[in-house]
C-alpha cells in the first residue's frame, strides 16, 4: 500500500467518523444487549464491551459475559438518524451535555475494543485524579474519605487521610475507591 493510499484511508476513517459519531447510550438496567441487538436490526454499527465472570447459584456455577459499563451501550449513528436510536425500546436516552449528544472519541472506542480482545482480565473502575476526594468501597478501609495524592506503580493508589491535623497514607489498589 502505498503512503498516499494509507492517507486517503485515514482522512475516509477521519470523515466517518465526523459524519457518524460514536455515542453513548443509556439503557434501562439489564437491557444493555436487548438494546444492542435492537439497534442493529435497524442497520446501526454497536458496540457493547463484555467481559466474562464467573457467576454463582446455589446449585451451578457458570460464565456469564457481563457488560463492561453496566447501563450503556454505544451505538454509531449519524446526527440525522438520532430518532432512530432513541426509538428503541429500552433506550433511556443518549447521552448529551448542554442538550446535545456528547461524542465518544473514537480512539477511546478502539483502545476499549483492544482491551476486550485482549482477553486479559480487566476490570472496570471508576476515573479518579490525583487530588480527587475518593471513598474506600471495599476491604477493611471500607467507608474511609480521603485525598488521592498519587497513583503508585501496578494501579496502586495513595490516599492521605486527616488525623488530627495530620496525615496518614496508605497504599490501597484501584479497584476499591470510588470518587466521593
Amino acid at each position: 500500500m502505498y503512503a498516499s493510499e494509507i492517507g486517503m484511508e485515514h482522512a475516509q476513517a477521519t470523515t466517518a467518523d465526523v459524519l457518524r459519531p460514536w455515542l453513548a447510550v443509556w439503557t434501562r438496567s439489564r437491557h444493555e444487549n436487548v438494546v444492542k441487538h435492537r439497534l442493529e436490526r435497524r442497520g446501526l454499527e454497536t458496540f457493547l464491551p463484555t467481559v466474562a465472570r464467573w457467576s454463582r447459584w446455589k446449585d451451578r456455577r457458570r460464565k456469564i459475559d457481563w457488560p463492561l459499563f453496566p447501563g450503556y451501550c454505544f451505538v454509531r449513528v449519524a446526527p440525522d438518524d438520532l430518532h432512530r436510536v432513541a426509538t428503541v425500546s429500552g433506550v433511556v436516552s443518549i447521552v448529551a451535555f448542554g442538550g446535545r449528544p456528547a461524542p465518544v472519541d473514537p480512539r477511546e472506542i478502539e483502545s476499549v475494543r483492544r482491551l476486550v480482545e485482549s482477553e486479559l482480565r480487566c476490570d472496570p473502575c471508576p476515573l479518579v485524579r490525583e487530588g480527587d476526594l475518593v471513598e474506600v468501597v471495599r476491604g477493611p478501609l471500607r467507608g474511609v474519605v480521603g485525598r488521592l495524592v498519587r497513583k503508585g506503580a501496578h494501579a496502586r493508589l495513595v490516599v492521605a487521610m486527616s488525623l488530627l491535623s495530620r496525615g496518614v497514607e496508605v497504599e490501597i489498589d484501584a479497584a476499591d475507591v470510588r470518587p466521593h
